[in-house]
């Protein structure tokens, strides 16, 4: 279990595990796929849809007129009008499914935008052009009607470009999920009695012991029982040097194994470890949606309407004040210039760039609105216990205070309450009984005292191991003096109670983690107010604040006082960041404009945040920030480029300019479109590391 509050010692200790993730088998082939208004497409398929559809739109370039112009590299002989059909009515079909498919979905969600834009706009030039085909051909006319044939093709071959590089600028940005897939190999050495079986990892159940060799990534979470080696565990705390792991040491999946030979027992399978966390949380970030991105499909919708409105209003006009030709040149200009495709992928293209930079960065942005939220930011409140501290906990004094018991009796019973916890407190006692070779004594219907301890039963009494708090709410009487030289040294001390009489204590040390006292500097000079909530008594939490350079701070907190605390503090009007374990912070995480939790290893520091620092280095905040700012900085960006162009460019499509002789054709709408979804891709992507 991730560090719990020392001050709220002992309060439900259970180890709590990861719900089952994803199978990390699939996390590939998730990434081969890609949603496009409402329907789903191949990468491979739309890659083979392009080149196929090029290859039949060059002779459609070389037979058929631009704009009814006869460029350099073109010519006509008898029969060309044929082939020109028979292949644009191919590419119409074949090239342009991409975009009827997601035309009808987009239909039956009764939201018609980027993709009914598409069709209307290829659907209109098509049409036209039979149109004219026949005229021309089949029905006898002084006039020769101008066909769309070369603007269809163009259009149809440039939107599948478009679409791909889209794609694969997407799947590149998303590519952290393939990198933490790849840190596992398929096959494991599985240990069967004598022999060494391989073995598909997604076979391997808890409990096996697998072998791992010199070089080799640990495949799955486990415990170490023969062998010693030395391990990079990079992944998880960022740091590239190796660490010394021998019998009893835990490992985690997807770490890099040295030149030792080390057999593992298995505790978690492919998809409950610690790599399947870490992909799920990727693509539960990647696949949710932001206000920005809500705002972005709106526009798409309204750009259909206004596109639609427009493109009528033209083509009336034209028909009107000039001719049938030139009428539909401009309706078919004004719907494919004002394909909001490059909107559509404006903010999951960052989006996803983001996620995968915050992933490789020690953070899990799982609800992008934090994003946006993170802006606004001005407090950070913060547990102390394993936030800004370590969570390790050594004991520093133990005393009887009775003449009935020795210190060494205090030792036993206090190390019979914690035995069954895992609390980090509970560590440094049990620590502390081993090493002065003490057994616990053994109590029966031994329990948690919310916010306050532990308590159990023998034969003949009742014992408590409980905080000053404890004391004070029922009269408990002790002389502050036996304990005051701990506290003013941050010291935490627990109470050992019989009988409502003290009969000893111990006090236990925990120290700052090497990173909080810059990120707190860092904080204030960005203008945020940090503030250390803790359940730990006042002299404690002085002593730690003053260490961190912390002004502000609240001492012995139950968890639901936390929740008050971040409550009342965005009544006051502020926007607060909370930062915890995601256990007993739960309540303070979820009610927090941003929920930060240290740690990715339970449910609750999953389903109660809004970004995980899975490093557990509070530091990682301010890459958060760093990265919040730059990505809504080209979410921004990305939405002008989207659609802003549409303000100036749909007018011109219509003929507003027609005047003084400036005509837009739908082949350079289209190129004007498609600049515009090139642009967005590529400035995603510029999106650094931080």
């Amino acid at each position: 279990m991730k560090n719990m509050n020392n001050d709220e010692m002992h309060m439900d200790h259970e180890n709590m595990d990861m719900s089952s993730m994803s199978d990390m088998s699939g996390m590939h082939s998730g990434h081969m796929m890609m949603m496009h208004g409402g329907m789903m497409m191949d990468m491979g398929d739309l890659r083979k849809k392009f080149w196929i559809s090029l290859v039949l739109a060059i002779p459609v370039f070389i037979l058929s007129p631009f704009m009814g112009l006869h460029l350099p590299f073109q010519f006509q002989f008898p029969g060309s009008d044929w082939i020109v059909l028979i292949l644009s009515s191919i590419l119409y079909f074949y090239g342009g499914k991409p975009f009827f498919t997601g035309a009808k979905a987009e239909l039956k969600e009764r939201k018609p935008a980027m993709m009914m834009l598409i069709v209307m706009g290829i659907s209109v030039a098509y049409i036209y052009s039979l149109y004219a085909f026949v005229m021309n051909n089949m029905v006898r006319s002084d006039q020769h009607i101008m066909d769309f044939f070369w603007e269809l093709a163009s259009l149809i071959v440039i939107m599948l470009l478009g679409h791909w590089i889209e794609m694969k600028s997407t799947m590149q940005a998303g590519s952290a999920l393939d990198k933490i897939s790849s840190l596992v190999a398929d096959q494991v050495h599985l240990v069967k009695g004598d022999q060494i079986v391989e073995t598909d990892i997604n076979q391997v159940i808890s409990g096996s012991v697998v072998e791992v060799k010199a070089g080799e990534s640990i495949p799955l979470d486990g415990v170490v029982v023969s062998g010693t080696s030395y391990v990079n565990e990079s992944l998880i705390t960022g740091e590239s040097k190796a660490v010394r792991k021998q019998k009893a040491d835990k490992v985690v999946g997807g770490s890099i194994n040295g030149e030792g030979t080390i057999r593992v027992q298995v505790t978690k399978t492919a998809d409950e470890g610690y790599l399947s966390q870490i992909s799920k949380l990727v693509s539960d970030a990647q696949n949710s949606k932001s206000k920005t991105q809500v705002l972005a499909d709106k526009v798409s919708g309204w750009l259909f309407y206004a596109a639609l409105s427009v493109g009528i209003i033209a083509f009336i006009y034209w028909l009107i004040f000039g001719s049938v030709s030139v009428a539909l040149d401009r309706l078919v200009t004004v719907l494919v210039i004002a394909c909001p495709h490059a909107l559509g992928l404006a903010i999951p293209l960052v989006m996803s760039r983001s996620t995968s930079i915050a992933a490789t960065n020690g953070l899990i942005i799982r609800d992008n609105q934090a994003i946006e939220n993170s802006r606004h930011i001005d407090y950070v409140a913060m547990d102390k216990t394993g936030t800004l501290t370590e969570g390790k906990f050594t004991v520093n004094g133990l005393k009887s205070t009775s003449d009935k018991y020795s210190d060494t009796d205090i030792l036993h019973f206090v190390a019979g309450l914690e035995q069954g916890s895992s609390h980090p407190i509970a560590s440094g006692i049990m620590a502390k009984a081993k090493a002065d070779q003490v057994d616990p004594q053994k109590f029966e219907n031994v329990q948690a005292i919310k916010g306050y301890g532990m308590s159990g039963e023998n034969s003949t009494q009742k014992y408590l191991l409980v905080n000053m708090k404890y004391l004070n709410e029922h009269e408990i009487k002790f002389d502050a003096k036996n304990v005051q030289p701990y506290l003013d040294k941050g010291n935490t001390v627990s109470y050992l109670v019989v009988d409502n009489k003290v009969i000893g204590f111990v006090a236990l040390g925990d120290k700052v983690k090497k990173n909080s006292i810059e990120f707190i500097k860092e904080l204030k000079q960005r203008n945020i107010t940090p503030i250390m909530l803790t359940g730990d008594n006042k002299a404690a939490a002085i002593n730690f604040a003053k260490q961190l350079g912390i002004d502000e701070f609240k001492a012995e907190l139950l968890p639901e006082d936390k929740h008050q605390v971040i409550k009342d503090l965005e009544l006051d009007g502020h926007r607060v960041m909370m930062v915890g374990d995601g256990i007993n912070d739960a309540p303070s995480l979820a009610s927090a404009t941003i929920g930060v939790a240290i740690g990715a290893g339970t449910d609750v520091a999953i389903d109660s945040a809004d970004v995980v620092l899975y490093n557990s280095d509070p530091h990682d905040i301010i890459k958060f920030l760093d990265l919040a700012k730059e990505t809504y900085r080209k979410q921004v960006q990305n939405l002008w480029w989207g659609a802003g162009y549409n303000i100036i460019a749909i007018p011109l499509a219509a003929g507003v300019l027609a005047g003084i002789g400036f005509i837009l054709s739908p082949a350079v709408g289209a190129i004007v479109m498609s600049l515009s979804t090139v642009i967005v891709s590529l400035n995603a992507m510029t999106l650094r590391k931080i």
